[in-house]
């Protein structure tokens, strides 16, 4: 199981989830309550371990400026939780290592969800990192061969229950882990990922593979 941390506002958090068995450290740039400078997850990334998979989180940003930012933080990804078409995704992810793209839970376009290029088709609640969860039979309409990140008021009491009735390829949580907005809580965060690798899953059984690598893919 795939476990994304999200919301990280600082090297301490995310030396916290890394410690803690997280795979992906994301970090907001989009307006939020938890958005930091590039400049701040730059420091933060080089202090990780390379084989972390860094992730800047954007919403309804130029592709320019995505792929601008992600490059010179030194980021292995970029998440997409605005309205980017498919077009605008697949000209980001020519130019980044890896890309994820968000849609709402019950949005009709999930279910074309590969024309989007992106190597992760996440689905979450209608507001991103409020802590709401949505019902999760809205996510069955992922079409097979994506790789499915679920988030959406996901937290350490949950997350196993999530996985079981969804069985996506990963998870992503933020508010569920925190002690204060943009401030992760150890214990949940321990939890949490401990929680969720623990779950049953499956294999994932898409175009590839075994669990993601962005170095396999990195250009």
């Amino acid at each position: 199981m795939f476990v994304k941390v999200c919301g990280t506002t600082s090297e301490e958090d995310a030396l916290l989830a890394v410690a803690m068995g997280a795979d992906a450290i994301g970090f907001v740039f989009a307006p939020s309550t938890r958005q930091i400078a590039p400049s701040v997850a730059a420091d933060i990334v080089k202090r990780l371990p390379p084989e972390v998979v860094t992730v800047g989180v954007f919403r309804n940003e130029t592709p320019e400026r995505v792929v601008e930012i992600v490059n010179a933080a030194g980021l292995k990804g970029a998440q997409l939780h605005g309205g980017e078409t498919a077009k605008q995704t697949q000209w980001i992810r020519r130019r980044v290592p890896m890309v994820i793209k968000a849609f709402t839970a019950g949005d009709p376009a999930i279910r074309n969800a590969l024309e989007w290029g992106a190597d992760v088709v996440l689905v979450d609640a209608p507001s991103p990192g409020s802590g709401v969860v949505f019902d999760w039979r809205l996510a069955e309409g992922v079409p097979d061969g994506a790789r499915l990140m679920l988030a959406g008021g996901l937290d350490p009491d949950n997350v196993a229950d999530a996985i079981a009735q969804v069985r996506p390829w990963g998870v992503d949580a933020v508010s569920g882990l925190e002690a204060a907005p943009g401030r992760k809580d150890a214990r949940r965060v321990r939890a949490f990922v401990a929680n969720a690798k623990a779950a049953e899953a499956p294999a994932y059984e898409g175009r590839d593979e075994g669990p993601y690598d962005w170095q396999e893919d990195a250009f």
